[in-house]
């Protein structure tokens, strides 16, 4: 009995070594096909990125291009005024006066669309003088005025959304 139980001990270890390496090839393919998975899905990640990427430099490419679309559209008002004021002052009828009024209106045309993109002048006549946004061309002595007053605007400054682009050329009172 003793040998009968070997035997059918023997099949019995044989059996779960079969049952064993089944399930340990079973859980090889799964683990296998849970690894190509994400495999695919991390290439598709990539790839997604990738394409994030060129859309994004396209994008910025595009921005850079046509940034100051607006900005030239308003600028076009300012050129069609200039156009009618040079037709008008070329005409046989014109005097200074209307030529005089046709540059002012230009002149209000193109001031009203630099502040419309957060440009904006410095004129600071009769101001103090202010050394961050005004530089001296020279300094009068004028006793009937207040030290360091801008006594005149030699060229206008400006300023593009607070920050310094061209300071104002003034002349001082000493």
């Amino acid at each position: 009995m003793t040998k009968k139980k070997t035997e059918s001990q023997k099949k019995s270890v044989k059996n779960q070594k079969t049952s064993s390496t089944d399930d340990l090839q079973v859980q090889l393919e799964q683990a296998q096909q849970s690894a190509k998975d994400s495999l695919d899905k991390a290439l598709r990640a990539s790839a997604e990125v990738e394409n994030m990427k060129r859309r994004n430099i396209i994008d910025l490419e595009n921005a850079h291009k046509f940034a100051l679309d607006n900005f030239a559209k308003a600028l076009l008002e300012v050129k069609d005024s200039l156009t009618m004021g040079l037709k008008t002052a070329k005409q046989e009828n014109a005097n200074i006066a209307s030529v005089i009024e046709g540059l002012e209106i230009t002149d209000k045309v193109f001031l009203a669309t630099l502040e419309k993109f957060g440009i904006e002048a410095i004129s600071p006549e009769d101001e103090v003088f202010d050394p961050e946004f005004h530089e001296a061309v020279t300094m009068i002595p004028m006793p009937d005025k207040k030290s360091n007053t801008v006594l005149e605007v030699v060229q206008v400054g400006f300023s593009l959304n607070g920050r310094l682009m061209r300071p104002a050329m003034v002349v001082v009172a000493q």
